[in-house]
């Protein structure tokens, strides 16, 4: 299906940019989600004539997502759960109960954000998470998970 890109989209283009996806993809997720328009000459000329508005508004999106990005770069997280004696976890750590610590910090990202590179945590340590705020901006932090013992 060809689409029209309304912003910049990882491994498909940029904004403005008529490609060509698969259909489910275009009619399931970048259309509902208004990433994209469908590839017709009334919606090509509606692009061209909102280009500029929609370039400064992907701009604007890009330095508030830098803006946090920096904030966040290199800070750490404690996230306290239950372990046994041997540092293992009961249960794991996941991108949700990351969002919940960073919305403790006053930090609001979605859980898709999240990127956890061996899946969730399931030991107590130091982990490397990465944050995808935008397409360009990629925020690392370190998460600390601390055991909590149980006492019988």
């Amino acid at each position: 299906m060809q689409i029209i890109l309304l912003e910049k989209i990882a491994n498909v283009g940029n904004l403005g940019d008529v490609v060509k996806v698969r259909d489910g993809y275009a009619r399931n997720f970048l259309i509902p989600h208004g990433k994209a328009k469908r590839a017709t000459p009334e919606n090509l000329q509606a692009i061209e004539a909102r280009r500029a508005e929609l370039e400064k508004a992907a701009a604007e999106k890009l330095v508030t997502a830098q803006a946090q990005g920096e904030k966040l770069e290199g800070s750490t997280l404690r996230i306290v759960q239950k372990a046994g004696v041997d540092g293992r976890l009961f249960g794991s750590v996941t991108n949700a109960d990351i969002v919940d610590a960073l919305k403790a910090q006053g930090v609001e990202i979605e859980k898709s954000m999240v990127r956890m590179p061996s899946g969730p945590l399931k030991h107590v340590g130091e982990h490397a998470v990465s944050i995808v705020l935008h397409t360009d901006v990629v925020a690392h932090v370190n998460v600390n998970v601390v055991g909590e013992t149980i006492t019988a």
